[in-house]
């Protein structure tokens, strides 16, 4: 079994510092005002997002604290998706920013978890619409045989 060295970051350190950056957006916070509130330097939240350093337990916490989420946003599906591709594609979508926000602006947990169900039903209809309409373009059209 191969040995990683004890700070050496990892693919899940990038992971959390990919969900930092995103809420950290998400809440209209800049790098340098995150970093005033945690008593560290912008260079440093820097590193964190970026996977770069390691971020110890008690930071972590005070990191959550900050963008008003639990400690364990930042352990979920972590591994399901390149860190670089969930940054990207949430950074590049029209309108994904302002529905994070909007979303995060969202003090009622039982009526957060219903937006995101309807938002996960509405891309399960969607991907079922494409599936649909991709099938029936695949559909081989029968030629009937005109007889004169």
């Amino acid at each position: 079994m191969r040995k990683t060295k004890p700070k050496q970051s990892t693919p899940v350190d990038q992971g959390i510092g990919n969900r930092i950056a995103v809420l950290r957006t998400a809440h209209g916070l800049s790098q340098s005002q995150l970093a005033e509130a945690l008593g560290i330097s912008f260079q440093q939240v820097q590193k964190y997002e970026a996977g770069k350093n390691r971020i110890g337990a008690g930071r972590l916490q005070a990191i959550a604290d900050r963008l008003g989420v639990p400690v364990s946003t930042f352990f979920e599906d972590t591994s399901t998706q390149a860190p670089d591709d969930a940054i990207d594609l949430l950074l590049n979508s029209d309108g994904a920013i302002d529905l994070l926000r909007a979303y995060a602006s969202i003090s009622d947990d039982e009526l957060r978890r219903s937006v995101l169900t309807m938002v996960k039903a509405t891309l399960r209809v969607a991907n079922a619409s494409k599936a649909d309409a991709a099938e029936t373009e695949a559909k081989p059209v029968a030629i009937q045989a005109s007889t004169h």
